[in-house]
């Protein structure tokens, strides 16, 4: 009895087989079943999320009591006013993200710099001072008032920043400031400058930096979106000039793809040299950025020479790189042309599928909008936590309160000057023991649905173009609405399948993201050999991710062609695959570096255009350039926005490679070229291939 060779027996001769098989049955019922039922559980735990979540915690500033400013009855309070500036210079401030001192809503900022005891004895000022207490003092003394803080010991003028009271909060260069020989009796008797209030002032900003960076990004937003808008626009116009050139010259378009993207690496390589030499006697711009450190103003990095000596290197060896390439593939590239150009000829049959990646774009952003939305639902729903804050010794500093009956309690017994303040969110709620069980849930199925999205667009692509492939007579074998009944197809037998394989993903990816979380952990540790070992670990687990979108990009496509279960079809797409390596390398992989080369030129000129355009260098911009905090904010975004824009226009081409790329191996092994069995690909990939169909 003959052993079965090692990776399957070649596909047999068919003549009734015509491409993709229209009668089928249901595949993978069972994780069919348990993909509908975690999504019915998706959508429990989003309802939960949203009944007790509440995202103004994260949004708006939030007083003693836990109230929110500028929110119900302090809607027109919606400035946050501390009482001591100073005590926000506590270590606490950044582990508790609250200053323990008494703060207060108010419905504006402090205009003027006042003490407790001048303004008592003043009736027009007293009138003024009374707004920035917590209740009305009455006719008590300015002793009794500073006793129970009633009131704050001294007001400075201050301005609003970030919805908080900051005194006389200016900017030099990136430092903040206070007024000059500015004195104040801070309540006690003791006269104090100014000056004492940075530290606490600059605790206080520390922990909303990342804010102030991200409202000067969301303005820059504000100011240039429709610009945005416009060069990304320019990026689907060139992609699709990209597209229909393809369709007639795909050859001479990818040898000018590949020049054009060597003369836009060249010219950034050029541009950032220029930079380099000019900056050589500018003040300041020979330190180092370890030197610089972090800054929020990304700009004060491109003053720096080091900064533009980096980007020479990362382009010069990613020039490098692709020129060797270029060198040493060049025999390959003309064989990978001509799979482009079948390529083409199934996407011009076929031209909806074009479009077919704003369908996905479009699931993609649900299943975004949802998770971002339910995890901040689920991050909001803790209950405020109150802390015991005091001056003095306490046996009790930093317990746990409840203030509303703290004023009875032992504490305050224990301690009479201590205060029962807001600190933060995260006190339990009453399914608090399951919120992280909600969020590895919500995390997991984000995975899971985006991959099932993603694996939705594969499957109908490879079902469509696998159509085109297997038609005797092109167009007219060709059936109606290819992408149509590809994606009814996958979605009315082959949900299971889809399920099954964006599971896997799922599971490996979200491993990932634990090592990821455990390796953040570690970092403070000086254990070498659990280093080693994460590394070890994440590697593994990204290169076992590989594999799977490999497996599963392809088992896609049998599942499309054959209508078997994911697993079979794996088997056969794997096996098919090993059993004609050496093509699978000097095609397959060719022409997806050729893909890359062409995402990489439509940036590079989009880029370029952004760049100039932004960054106001150019003369015929300025009237037009819109003022900019950070320049490179709506750049980044371009260059981002094309680059998934192309991603999104070749990943077309990208399946439909992958898929006559499968088709073709197997009209290999199904054919011989004689008029019985002749093969179904194109002229000029049986010249390439050596191979001929006989004439009858």
């Amino acid at each position: 009895m003959d052993e079965e060779p090692k990776y399957g027996e070649p596909k047999k001769f068919d003549p009734s087989f015509k491409g993709p098989i229209q009668k089928r049955g249901c595949t993978d019922i069972i994780c069919c079943i348990f993909f509908l039922l975690a999504i019915l559980g998706y959508f429990a735990v989003g309802i939960v999320a949203w009944s007790h979540g509440d995202p103004r915690k994260v949004i708006y500033p939030t007083d003693s009591t836990g109230q929110f400013c500028g929110q119900g009855l302090l809607e027109k309070k919606p400035f946050l006013f501390y009482f001591n500036i100073m005590k926000c210079a506590s270590p606490m401030v950044l582990l508790e993200f609250q200053c323990p001192t008494p703060q207060l809503c108010v419905d504006q900022c402090p205009n003027r710099t006042m003490t407790l005891v001048n303004a008592n004895a003043k009736s027009e000022d007293w009138k003024y001072y009374k707004m920035f207490c917590r209740e009305d003092p009455g006719q008590k003394s300015v002793t009794q008032i500073l006793k129970e803080k009633l009131c704050p010991a001294y007001l400075i003028s201050s301005k609003q920043f970030l919805q908080r009271c900051f005194p006389t909060l200016g900017k030099k260069g990136e430092t903040i400031t206070v007024g000059d020989n500015v004195k104040f009796d801070d309540g006690r008797g003791k006269i104090r400058d100014a000056k004492d209030l940075v530290p606490g002032m600059k605790n206080a900003t520390i922990v909303m930096e990342g804010r102030q960076v991200a409202m000067k990004i969301f303005e820059d937003y504000t100011k240039s979106w429709y610009w945005i808008l416009i060069c990304l626009l320019i990026a689907v116009v060139v992609s699709l000039i990209f597209i229909v050139l393809l369709r007639y010259v795909a050859g001479v378009m990818v040898w000018v793809m590949i020049l054009m993207v060597i003369a836009v690496i060249a010219y950034g390589i050029v541009h950032c040299s220029i930079k380099y030499v000019n900056l050589k006697d500018t003040p300041a711009s020979n330190i180092t950025l370890q030197q610089l450190g972090f800054q929020p103003d990304f700009t004060v990095y491109l003053h720096i020479r080091q900064t533009w000596l980096a980007f020479i290197i990362i382009l010069a060896i990613v020039e490098l790189i692709i020129i060797l390439l270029v060198i040493f593939l060049w025999n390959r590239i003309r064989i990978a042309v001509e799979l482009l150009k079948e390529a083409s000829r199934a996407v011009g049959y076929v031209m909806s599928s074009v479009f077919y990646p704003i369908f996905t774009f479009f699931l993609l952003a649900i299943v975004i909008a949802y998770w971002g939305v339910t995890a901040i639902f689920l991050s909001t729903s803790s209950e405020p936590v109150y802390k015991v804050f005091n001056e003095t010794e306490c046996p009790h500093a930093r317990e746990t309160c409840n203030p509303e009956n703290y004023t009875l309690s032992d504490m305050k017994r224990d301690c009479p000057l201590s205060e029962c303040l807001f600190a933060f969110y995260g006190g339990e709620t009453p399914y608090h023991k399951y919120l992280i069980v909600f969020q590895f849930y919500n995390v997991f199925l984000f995975f899971w649905c985006a991959n099932f999205v993603t694996a939705l667009g594969q499957m109908t692509l490879a079902g469509a173009f696998a159509s085109y492939y297997w038609a005797f007579k092109k167009p007219d074998d060709i059936p109606a609405f290819p992408l149509c009944a590809a994606l009814g197809r996958s979605l009315r037998y082959h949900t299971g399948s889809l399920a099954f394989g964006s599971l896997l993903l799922a599971i490996v990816q979200v491993i990932r993201v634990l090592l990821e979380y455990l390796d953040h952990k570690l970092n403070a540790a000086e254990n070498k050999c659990a280093k080693f070992l994460m590394c070890c670990l994440k590697c593994c687990f990204w290169c076992l991710e590989k594999f799977i979108k490999f497996l599963n990009r392809n088992a896609y496509i049998m599942v499309a062609i054959y209508g078997k279960n994911f697993c079979r079809s794996a088997r056969d797409a794997f096996f098919l695959l090993m059993r004609n390596v050496v093509r699978v390398v000097v095609l397959d992989k060719v022409t997806d570096f050729i893909l890359f080369l062409g995402k990489l030129l439509i940036v590079g000129l989009v880029g370029i255009f952004a760049f100039f355009f932004f960054s106001g260098h150019t003369d015929a911009f300025k009237g037009a350039t819109p003022s900019l905090h950070y320049y490179w904010v709506p750049i980044l975004t371009v260059l981002v926005g094309s680059y998934l824009i192309a991603h999104g226009f070749f990943s077309v081409y990208a399946m439909c490679v992958d898929t006559l790329f499968l088709c073709f191996l197997e009209d290999l092994e199904r054919n011989d070229g004689s008029p019985e069995r002749p093969y179904l690909m194109s002229d000029n990939l049986l010249t390439v291939l050596k191979k001929k169909n006989l004439a009858k």
